[in-house]
């Protein structure tokens, strides 16, 4: 990733000490996160705070969202480029059912669903389950 405050910049984002923290935190996991991840990893910062700037963050399409069906929201970084498009920047997710993680697989698209005459699709979600590389490994 360019430098963060200039990545943070070009996305038209005020550069703030927390927001840096945070955009190294999320580049440097290989998995996504839930907010209480975040909270737990930065235990002294207010709470809010970290709220926003997920918000933020998801507004200016520097992390999705995922529902990987755990019934807790977990947020990863964007590839760059990406504005998390429907026609084109849709990918899987899949969740270990094993440890729990749940990986972006940004090299295996979703196709474009066509649905029925008269719906809006506005939001398209597609995890695989299964047994991670490192749990089946083990």
């Amino acid at each position: 990733m360019q430098g963060v405050e200039a990545f943070l910049e070009s996305k038209s984002i005020r550069v703030t000490a927390m927001r840096i923290l945070i955009c190294n935190f999320l580049s440097d996991k290989h998995e996504a996160v839930a907010l209480s991840d975040i909270e737990h990893a930065f235990d002294k910062a207010d709470r809010t705070t970290l709220y926003r700037t997920i918000k933020t963050f998801e507004e200016k399409e520097i992390v999705h969202q995922i529902d990987d069906g755990t019934g807790v929201t977990k947020y990863a970084l964007c590839e760059p480029n990406c504005h998390c498009d429907l026609d084109t920047d849709l990918h899987l997710h899949f969740h270990c059912t094993q440890c729990g993680s749940t990986i972006c697989l940004t090299d295996h698209k979703i196709p474009k669903i066509k649905v029925p005459k008269g719906f809006i699709a506005e939001h398209v979600n597609l995890v695989v389950k299964g047994i991670c590389d490192k749990c089946s490994i083990n």
